[in-house]
Order: structure tokens, then C-alpha cells, then sequence
């Protein structure tokens, strides 16, 4: 195999791919060949602008025949019928990238404001979506003959930091269950997450530039990680890593040691 390997010829499904994680693996997988599909959330609130971000990552993407399609991941129903819009209007799924998710911040010490409510919710969207994802688009990664499957983790499932116990809970999870479908799905679909530290994109409410430079100043590469690399190492589970299954690249310049 020559290396980089080009993606020309394969679809990438990108579940969440308005936001700024996946809005940067759209774009390195449309550079590196692939025909790419991103979601955004219908029917919600702001749903129109998550269709505008969507459609204005589409018109940022190299080549042709991208398409941006309605999915919530906390609604099966939603996902098996994007997964019947790919297979009709692509007539294929190579590549699926699970980066949808929500976080919000509450102080690990104070247990009430960790509601029950919050905690079913974090879990329908960060863990139980994912797998209904997988779930749904799993025949047809299979079909390929050599599918792949990355889903966003985050240090926080490691360290049990982050910004809420129930957060890193479910990231944890989704690390599981990257071990146990790597071995379930094998060797027709590789399994692979990514772990991310602190990311410079407003994916935690409240955190800003201050809260990004205290961080850098005590992470080994002084800096925190921007969209594209933790995008970098989503598209190098495609193009290099063709020989890793069922483990978690970690992409945090170095905090976690």
C-alpha cells in the first residue's frame, strides 16, 4: 500500500459534521478524495441555523456530490432513515465517523445539580447515539468488505476530569465500546476512537481564551489542540493506521501523562 492512501472512490458518513471537529474531518476527507455526507440535527431548536452551518461546511469542501441530511442521534428512526438516504443517493458507506455529542459543565463535587434528567439525556446523546449509530450503518460498512468506524472520545473518560462526572462517564463508554466492537465487527469493519484533550472550538459552554491559555501553559506541548488536529487523526485511521482495531488513539499533546 503507498501511502497516504487515497479515499478517492469512498463515502465517509460524518454524524455531527456542522460541528468543529467534524467540520474539519469533512474537509481533510473531501481533500483526500472522499465523497462526504455530514448531519445536522432537524426539527429542534436552531435547526435551520444547524442546516445553514451544514450547508456552508458543504460549500467549503474539495470535489463533488457532498450532501448534507437531517439525523438526531438520540432518534433511531432518524438514523435509519439517513442510513437509507446514503445507501440510496450513494449506494455506499466506507468510512463512518461518530462526533456528535453535548456537554455541559457542573462542578464535580456538586452532586445535585447532576440531575437524573441530565444524566439520561448525556447518555441517549453522547453513548447510547453512537451505538445506534454504528447499529444502523453496520450492514452496510460490512458490505465493503473494509469498513471503518471512528467515534470522538476524550481524555475525560480516562482521567475521570473533565467537565462533568456523567461526561466522562460516557466517553469512557464509547472507549468500550470501541474494545468490544472491535472484536464483534472484525475483521469485515475496524473500530477506532479518537481521544482529544481540551479543543480550541466552542464545544463547552463558558470556556474561552482564558480557560485555553491556563490549559496550554500545563499540557507538555504548550497549546491546546485545534479542529483539525484531532481531525488529522480521524483521516489517519483511513489512510495509514489500516492495521489498528478496537483502541483509542489518544490526540492531547501530551496532558494525560
Amino acid at each position: 500500500m503507498t501511502f497516504p492512501a487515497s479515499l478517492t472512490g469512498k463515502v465517509a458518513v460524518i454524524v455531527g459534521g456542522a460541528g468543529g471537529i467534524g467540520a474539519a474531518t469533512a474537509r481533510l476527507m473531501a481533500e483526500s478524495g472522499a465523497r462526504v455526507v455530514i448531519t445536522h440535527r432537524p426539527d429542534a431548536p436552531g435547526a435551520s441555523v444547524k442546516a445553514d452551518e451544514a450547508a456552508g461546511v458543504l460549500a467549503g469542501l474539495a470535489g463533488q456530490g457532498h450532501l448534507a441530511l437531517p439525523a438526531d442521534v438520540a432518534s433511531t428512526p432518524t438514523l435509519e432513515a439517513l442510513r437509507d438516504a446514503v445507501q440510496a443517493q450513494c449506494g455506499r458507506c466506507d468510512i463512518l465517523v461518530n462526533s456528535a455529542g453535548f456537554t455541559k459543565p457542573i462542578a464535580h463535587g456538586n452532586l445535585d445539580a447532576l440531575t437524573d434528567e441530565l444524566i439520561d439525556e448525556m447518555f441517549i446523546v453522547n453513548w447510547r447515539g453512537q451505538f445506534a449509530t454504528i447499529r444502523a450503518f453496520a450492514p452496510m460498512l460490512k458490505a465493503t468488505g473494509a469498513g471503518l468506524i471512528v467515534s470522538v472520545s476524550s481524555i475525560a473518560g480516562m482521567n475521570g476530569a473533565g467537565s462533568s462526572i456523567v461526561y466522562g462517564a460516557t466517553k469512557a463508554g464509547i472507549d468500550v465500546m470501541t474494545k468490544s466492537l472491535g472484536r464483534a465487527l472484525a475483521p469485515e469493519i475496524r473500530v477506532l476512537g479518537v481521544s482529544p484533550g481540551v479543543v480550541a472550538t466552542d464545544f463547552v459552554p463558558g470556556r474561552g481564551e482564558e480557560f485555553n491559555a491556563k490549559t496550554a501553559a500545563t499540557t507538555p506541548l504548550k497549546r491546546v489542540a485545534q479542529a483539525n488536529d484531532v481531525a488529522a487523526a480521524i483521516l489517519a485511521c483511513a489512510t495509514h493506521l489500516t492495521y489498528s482495531t478496537g483502541t483509542t488513539l489518544v490526540v492531547d499533546g501530551g496532558r494525560s501523562l
